[in-house]
C-alpha cells in the first residue's frame, strides 16, 4: 500500500484526502467543498462527491466512510456539500443502508475540530447551514465523550484541536490536542503511519483585538509526516494552513523553526491569496504591493524539490485574488528550479479539472498523471534526482 494525497478540483475553496499506507488505506479528509451543480449530471462542474466515494473504504455494512475529517475553518467554501454528503449522528441511527450506494452519506468516524473558529466565526459573520451543522454534530460528540469518560465508539469520536480562551477546553484533555504538540494516526489507527503537529490556531494575545483572530485568521494550521509504504521508514511533510493570512504566517514565523515549517507539498493558503503573504492589497497596488518578509518566511521552508498546490480556479494575469499571479510568482520563486507549482483548477487542463493524485514514496512526492494510454508519473525528489523537467 502506498500513501496517497488528492486534491479535488473545487474551483476557490478547498477538499483535500489523504490516505495512509497502512493495509486498509486509513482516510483523512480535510475540508469539502461539494457544490450543488456536482451534483446534476447535466452539469460540467466536476463530480467531487464521487471522486471521493471512489477512494474512500465502505465498512462491513457497505456504508462509505472516512476514518477522520478535519474542518480548517467554517467557511463555505471548505464545507459546503457536507449535510448532503456527510451522515451527522450515531452511526446506530444511519438511515441510508436501501439507498443506491452513490447516495449514501458518508460516515465521520472521528472529526477534527476547533472550537474557536466556531466562537470568532459567530461573532463576525453568519454561519452557513453546513457549517451550523457541522458545529452541531461537533457539540453533540464533545457530550457523548464527557459522559462516557471519553470512552466512546467509531462515529462519535472527536478531537480538539487548540486550547480555547478562559479555560473553556480544560475539561477536554483526553480529546484536546495543543499547539505544537505532535499527534499519531487517525482515529486510534496507522500510528505508525502519520505523525501530525498542530501550528495554529493560536489565541489571543493581550494586545491584540479579537477581530484580528476573526474567521479565516483561526483556520486550523498542520504540519502532517506520512510515512510513504509499509516497508521503508521515508517520510515526506505536507503542510496545510487552511485561509490563515499574514498576520497568522508572521506569528506562525515567530512561533516554530524552520525545522518545524519544512514540507515537501504546501498547499497554498487561501487559494494562492496575496493577503497571506502581504498586508497591501493586490488589487489597489498591484506590482507596489510588498511581501511581509516574517510571512514569506513560514512559507519558505520547502524542501529541494518540493511542490506547492494552489486549490483555486485557473490562474490569471489579472488583478483578481485569489488566485493571485502575483502570489504563484512568489510561490514559484521560492521553490526554485527544483520544485513545481500546481493549480487544481488547471489540471490536466483548464476546462476539463480531474483530481490532482500524488503518491508519497521512498523517493518523495510524485504526481500521478492520468492519460489515455497509461498512468505516467511526474516527480520532483530530493537530490536523488535532478531539477525537475
Amino acid at each position: 500500500m502506498t500513501a496517497t494525497i488528492t486534491f479535488f478540483p473545487v474551483d476557490n475553496g478547498d477538499m483535500t484526502l489523504i490516505k495512509l499506507a497502512d493495509e486498509k488505506g486509513t482516510s483523512l479528509l480535510i475540508d469539502c467543498n461539494i457544490r450543488t451543480a456536482a451534483d446534476d449530471s447535466k452539469d460540467f462542474t466536476p463530480d467531487v462527491g464521487k471522486y471521493l466515494r471512489d477512494r474512500i473504504n465502505n465498512d462491513d455494512n457497505n456504508r462509505p466512510y472516512v476514518d477522520a475529517m478535519l474542518l480548517t475553518h467554517p467557511d463555505k467554501d471548505h464545507c459546503l456539500g457536507l449535510r448532503t454528503h456527510f451522515w451527522l449522528g450515531p452511526i446506530d441511527d444511519y438511515p441510508d443502508d436501501f439507498k443506491p450506494q452513490n447516495e449514501k452519506r458518508i460516515i465521520i468516524r472521528e472529526m477534527w475540530s476547533s472550537p474557536m473558529v466556531f466562537r470568532r466565526a459567530s461573532k463576525n459573520h453568519v454561519l452557513c447551514d453546513d457549517a451550523k451543522a457541522f458545529n452541531s454534530e461537533a457539540k453533540r460528540r464533545v457530550e457523548i465523550n464527557k459522559k462516557s469518560n471519553f470512552n466512546v465508539r467509531d462515529g462519535d469520536r472527536l478531537l480538539i484541536l487548540g486550547e480555547d480562551e478562559n479555560g473553556k477546553t480544560d475539561e477536554l484533555q483526553p480529546i484536546l490536542i495543543r499547539n505544537g504538540q505532535v499527534f499519531n494516526g487517525v482515529n486510534k489507527t496507522a500510528t505508525a503511519y502519520l505523525n501530525s503537529t498542530l501550528i495554529a490556531p493560536f489565541t489571543k494575545q493581550d494586545d491584540e483585538s479579537e477581530a484580528i483572530l476573526s474567521k479565516n485568521n483561526s483556520s486550523v494550521i498542520i504540519s502532517f509526516k506520512i510515512k510513504g509504504n509499509m516497508h521503508g521508514n521515508a517520510i515526506s511533510t505536507f503542510l496545510c494552513g487552511g485561509d490563515a493570512d499574514v498576520t497568522i504566517w508572521e506569528r506562525v514565523a515567530a512561533n516554530y523553526s524552520s525545522e518545524d515549517l519544512a514540507y515537501d507539498l504546501l498547499l497554498a493558503p487561501h487559494h494562492c491569496s496575496w493577503r497571506s503573504l502581504s498586508h497591501d492589497s493586490w488589487s489597489d497596488n498591484g506590482e507596489e504591493a510588498t511581501v511581509s518578509p516574517k510571512a514569506r518566511k513560514a512559507l519558505s521552508n520547502a524542501n529541494y524539490g518540493a511542490f506547492i498546490v494552489s486549490s483555486s480556479k485557473p490562474i490569471l494575469d489579472d488583478k483578481i485574488d485569489p488566485p493571485c499571479i502575483r502570489a504563484k510568482r512568489e510561490y514559484r520563486e521560492i521553490l526554485g528550479v527544483s520544485g513545481i507549482f500546481k493549480c487544481t483548477g488547471e489540471e490536466p487542463n483548464k476546462f476539463n479539472p480531474k483530481p490532482l493524485d500524488f503518491e508519497v514514496t521512498t523517493s518523495g512526492f510524485k504526481i500521478t498523471v492520468a492519460s489515455s494510454a497509461a498512468a505516467s508519473v511526474l516527480s520532483c525528489s530530493p537530490p536523488r534526482a535532478g531539477a525537475c523537467k
